[in-house]
């Protein structure tokens, strides 16, 4: 395992880069903790696996340095980085069978046989092919085959980090549910340092200690599942997480009080604005239906089983409420009220915390 330092990273594919525009990775420093589970999350063309692959080995930054344990291996090849690295798309040897693919690693580096047998055997259960460990990988399923190549990754117990780039695209729902827990029992009973790939943030959320969310080159947040949910650096992370998102409404905001389509109401506390352009961003989670608050109309109500989903409009825009699945919920006109902890306020699309500071999350929750 090893602590994984980016310094100063930054990355074009272009000779000549003359903006921030021209980067697919813009500038990051950030050290990855030995020993945790990160998740790389954002929408395709966002940088993630521009950014891993420059872990890796496999891509030279144009800019910056990657450093293990304080060591610079920023032109080191992948194979003298001491990681396993695991694909979108499986990656075995079609000629070998089941066994001799979650071998290969470990006869590499000529580990007694017995002890290859038990980790071979281990594996084979986590994955569930221990019935098929004497098969050829050519008769195999892609979702077979790719479960082949997360079990070579997670034979070795000697690697500075285990890299996964979008490995459960070709995995069948219900055997992803199961890849994930053992990925997770994985990290906890071994500690390795885990770097995820992920536009799915289900997978991201159930899998990290921390999510790294990524957004045109850049990363916009590094937090927990709980902090990215309840506290979103930026509006991108409000839209992109949860489901549905965060409602985004414009607004001003004169000390206290706020006013959103011609409404005003109290914040409870004044925040730090330097004058640019006002969000309040607010959770259908911590958006409740009332005879008083903002005047809006419901437009259509989703039933999704353990909860409802009230669409509604609020001065021509359309807000996101969810409700218990045995609330009632009015015909028409109604009133929309914010939870009380439950706004995050938006300048510029980053978010400004309010003056005197966050409370506890546990205090959202609570009210929520």
């Amino acid at each position: 395992m090893a602590k994984i330092t980016l310094d100063t990273l930054a990355h074009s594919y272009l000779d000549d880069p003359q903006s921030p525009e021209d980067f697919a990775l813009q500038e990051l420093n950030h050290d990855w903790v030995d020993g945790e589970a990160y998740a790389l999350l954002g929408p395709s063309g966002c940088g993630k696996s521009t950014l891993l692959n420059i872990i890796s080995g496999l891509l030279v930054p144009s800019h910056g340095r990657v450093l293990f344990d304080g060591k610079d291996v920023t032109h080191l090849p992948t194979a003298d980085r001491n990681i396993a690295q695991v694909f979108q798309f499986p990656v075995v040897y079609d000629t070998m069978t089941v066994r001799q693919n979650l071998a290969f690693p470990l006869r590499n580096r000529k580990l007694p046989q017995s002890e290859i047998e038990e980790r071979v055997a281990r594996v084979g259960r986590m994955i569930d092919m221990e019935d098929v460990l004497d098969r050829r990988a050519a008769g195999l399923t892609a979702d077979a085959k790719q479960k082949i190549s997360l079990g070579r990754g997670m034979v070795r117990d000697d690697v500075n980090a285990l890299l996964f780039d979008e490995p459960l695209t070709v995995i069948d729902p219900h055997m992803k549910w199961e890849l994930r827990t053992q990925l997770k029992k994985l990290h906890h009973d071994f500690g390795h340092t885990m770097i995820y790939v992920t536009h799915d943030q289900t997978e991201a959320l159930t899998f990290a200690d921390k999510v790294v969310v990524m957004h045109d080159g850049r990363v916009v947040q590094i937090g927990t599942p709980d902090e990215l949910f309840e506290r979103p650096g930026h509006t991108f992370v409000g839209y992109f997480i949860g489901s549905p998102g965060m409602n985004l409404f414009d607004a001003e905001i004169d000390g206290t009080k706020a006013r959103i389509a011609g409404t005003q109401f109290d914040l409870g506390t004044g925040y730090p604005l330097k004058g640019g352009k006002v969000k309040i961003g607010v959770r259908p989670e911590y958006i409740r239906l009332g005879d008083h608050g903002l005047p809006a109309r419901v437009t259509r109500v989703e039933d999704v089983g353990r909860h409802k989903i009230v669409r509604l409009d609020l001065g021509g825009q359309e807000v996101s409420a969810i409700v218990g699945e045995g609330a009632s919920v009015p015909d028409g006109g109604t009133h929309v009220q914010f939870v009380e902890g439950g706004v995050n306020v938006y300048e510029d699309e980053w978010r400004v915390a309010p003056e005197g500071g966050d409370a506890p999350l546990a205090t959202k929750k609570e009210a929520a």
